[in-house]
């Protein structure tokens, strides 16, 4: 299981570079991320090297965050992998909030994180199917 950060800022210019820069500043690495924006308003989703001290640094700048439990499932980078990933998913049931784009660097494969209700059980259960979740 992968903890990801949300952060909830005002969509306006520099605003990510600032995000980043905080990150950089307390040497944490950025391991994958989505930004959805609105009008005003954006949430940028990072799994990072160090949640919880990523969290309280951006805390202090003034941005409200949340951590939350999402699963990260490694896939082959080939053709239809997310597909059938996603077929495995929906034949049990499980809805996917979100997804993204991260990869392992151990190993160089992508890993597709997700967002779901009841991760531990998600994990439990795509485990048993025999994919491979972080």
């Amino acid at each position: 299981m992968l903890k990801q950060l949300s952060i909830y800022a005002e969509n306006k210019k520099g605003t990510l570079e600032h995000i980043t820069g905080v990150l950089l500043r307390e040497g944490i690495n950025i391991l994958g991320s989505m930004t959805e924006d609105s009008a005003e308003y954006g949430v940028n989703r990072m799994v990072v090297s160090d949640p919880e001290k990523a969290k309280d640094a951006l805390r202090k700048e003034g941005y409200q965050v949340s951590v939350r439990d999402v699963v990260g499932v490694e896939v082959e980078d080939k053709v239809g992998n997310l597909n059938h990933l996603l077929k495995a998913l929906l034949d049990m049931n499980i809805n996917v909030g979100y997804l993204y784009l991260s990869f392992n660097r151990q190993s160089g494969l992508p890993i597709m994180v997700f967002s779901t209700d009841d991760v531990w059980e998600v994990e439990n259960a795509i485990r048993d199917r025999g994919f491979h979740t972080l």
